[in-house]
């Protein structure tokens, strides 16, 4: 409910406004459920409560690596999403061993401290947001452009006058234009210096029919591939392993409860610590292998697990649980942190919060239908659950193949050309991003008029630029005939 929100509203209110107003609804949240006594309907507020909190969580999960990928350079952008995403990780790990330590105590403190807890984290992101500023690119888009400058500025760590500021505001609103120009929209963006113009005009903002759209910009392609990166990590089974940890070793392999509940947390442990992988991985190996590594380790895991659990046994078992952490370390090497990060990238920026909220839809939704029925499964067919994600994690790998271009080491404005580059010439996006060469923000700009996204002043400008190279060239050429 919360992604969907933000699916509606979210350009609105900007990445900054929505990321503080998911926090203060998490906080509400946790308020309505740890004051949920006896005698006042006390399920009925939880679950109220419960509702509310994760309404807070889907907006700040569809709009956060949405800010951190329009905020970060693109040297680093795969490094800071990762660690946003192995913060995933470390905050199961957290949650997993103080509900172990609070189950210890008292009933009140079993439940009410590890949820009360989580305010601290709210409180958190609200103050830290109120000191940071919105994303440039967004900022662009609803035409604050002094602002906007400003923000693109303290990024580079440079005057706003400097030829790497104005370059890279100048790509920016050639990606916006790229949007423009496909629908005929009647806007006019002016990027000359003087423009300080902070006004919201219709024209900046995008109808969700747009996400839908293909032509040059392949909006509906790109939601398409960052929704079904979501949609994957969770019907690989990675809550089946998450979430029924502690259940799978006590039923499938017939360990103790309190030894179930421990290897539990050690599974956290190993979790958080192969996160951390992804921070050195993601631009040396690129998106595209690492979803292809994570596959084939999370399909052989499963593959080890259910082949151990076929003969009942419980020294076979134990085999079992070694398929168990190898797939949690695969997992948390690849498959937790990418879906976070592919879709915030490779959608463009005007449809991009829209997009991003669609995928964190499929998210949640295919998370709750995971945790759903893994208990049904196992019940009922056993080993057959584990064969069964073995199957769908092997189904992943084709798609991933041919349908995933590798965005490592590219601007979010140079992914745009990629797609433009593969409709124009109609290849395969794959092939496209393989054969596009890195692009310098010079050259993004040179494509994006090749292409037809930037505006007139931008071609005016190259043609002016090479009839200058021209006249140059023809002078030389003149005084060498003279000599």
């Amino acid at each position: 409910m919360g992604a969907a929100l933000i699916l509606w509203c979210g350009d609105m209110l900007g990445r900054r406004r929505s990321i503080m107003l998911g926090a203060t609804v998490m906080i509400i949240g946790v308020i309505i459920q740890v004051t949920a006594f006896p005698g006042s309907g006390p399920l009925a507020q939880f679950i109220v409560g419960r509702v509310v909190t994760g309404i807070g969580n889907g907006i700040n999960t569809s709009t956060i690596p949405t800010y951190q990928a329009e905020c970060s350079p693109t040297a680093n952008r795969g490094l800071l999403i990762c660690i946003e995403g192995a913060m995933i990780a470390f905050g199961t790990l957290i949650a997993y061993w103080i509900d172990y330590g609070a189950s210890y105590g008292p009933d009140d403190l079993t439940w009410r401290f590890p949820i009360a807890f989580q305010i601290l984290f709210g409180l958190i992101i609200i103050v830290g947001m109120y000191v940071l500023p919105d994303s440039p690119r967004w900022l662009f888009v609803r035409e604050h452009y002094e602002q906007g400058e400003k923000v693109v500025a303290a990024l580079f760590g440079k005057e706003i006058q400097h030829h790497d500021v104005q370059m890279q505001k100048t790509v920016i609103l050639d990606s916006i234009r790229a949007y423009v120009t496909k629908t005929h929209a009647k806007i006019k963006i002016t990027i000359a210096d003087d423009d300080t113009s902070s006004g919201q005009s219709g024209s900046s903002k995008t109808p969700i029919s747009a996400v839908f759209t293909g032509g040059k910009t392949q909006h509906l392609r790109r939601m398409l591939l960052g929704a079904s990166s979501q949609f994957m990590q969770q019907v690989g089974g990675c809550n089946a392993v998450i979430y029924y940890f502690p259940i799978l070793f006590e039923h499938s392999i017939k360990e103790t409860h309190n030894m179930s509940m421990l290897l539990g947390g050690v599974n956290m442990i190993v979790y958080s610590i192969f996160a951390t992988l992804s921070w050195f991985l993601v631009e040396r190996v690129g998106r595209r292998k690492l979803f292809l590594y994570g596959t084939v380790g999370q399909c052989l895991s499963m593959v080890l697990t259910f082949a151990c659990l076929i003969p009942g046994t419980r020294n076979t078992a134990k085999g079992a649980a070694v398929g168990l952490f190898t797939y949690i370390a695969s997992f948390g090497a690849t498959w937790l942190p990418l879906p976070w990060l592919y879709p915030a990238e490779i959608n463009p920026l005007r449809t991009r919060a829209r997009a991003n909220a669609i995928s964190t839809c499929s998210n949640w939704l295919f998370n709750f239908v995971i945790v759903m029925i893994t208990p049904v499964m196992i019940d009922n067919i056993g080993w057959g659950t584990y064969l069964f994600f073995a199957v769908v994690n092997a189904c992943f790998l084709p798609i991933i193949y041919f349908f995933y271009p590798e965005t490592a080491g590219r601007s979010l404005e140079e992914i745009d050309i990629i797609f433009a580059k593969g409709y124009t010439e109609n290849i395969n996006y794959v092939t496209a991003a393989k054969q596009l060469p890195k692009l310098s923000d010079e050259e993004v700009e040179q494509a994006a008029i090749q292409y037809g996204f930037a505006g007139p002043d931008a071609a005016e400008k190259q043609a002016s630029s090479s009839a200058s190279a021209s006249d140059a060239e023809e002078a030389v050429g003149a005084v060498s005939k003279h000599e």
